[in-house]
């Protein structure tokens, strides 16, 4: 049974930063992307950015590309998300995710991915 546990989350101010964990565990993540995904109250679920669990490619959105880095620890079978220079734009709750076959590129689509954290809220006041 893969499960994924997002820990990090918070209440920060504009221009602040936080750092999102979400430790895995059931299965071995190599070769398998993750990636994290946001959902903001009244829109739809949006691909945040991604990384191939053990080749290191990586994917963003535009609006956080330069301002968030994704990677992850092997030896704690844990992803993160570093987020710098946040705005009050970026205030969701967070998922991370992972897929059930192995690929050798990130996907942005949600419908690729089967397993999901319970998600954790990031509020970024002005």
């Amino acid at each position: 049974q893969v499960q994924l546990e997002e820990s990090g989350g918070g209440l920060v101010q504009a221009g602040g930063s936080l750092r999102l964990s979400c430790e895995a565990s059931g299965r071995t993540f190599s070769g398998y992307p993750v990636a994290w995904f946001r959902q903001a109250p009244g829109k739809e679920r949006e691909f945040v950015a991604g990384i191939t669990w053990s080749g290191g490619r990586t994917d963003y959105v535009d609006s956080v590309e330069g301002r968030f880095t994704i990677f992850t620890d092997n030896t704690k079978n844990t992803l993160y998300l570093q987020m710098n220079s946040l705005k009050p734009e970026d205030t969701a709750v967070y998922y991370c995710a992972t897929t059930g076959r192995p690929y050798k590129l990130v996907s942005r689509g949600s419908h690729d991915y089967t397993y999901w954290g319970q998600g954790t809220q990031v509020t970024v006041s002005s």
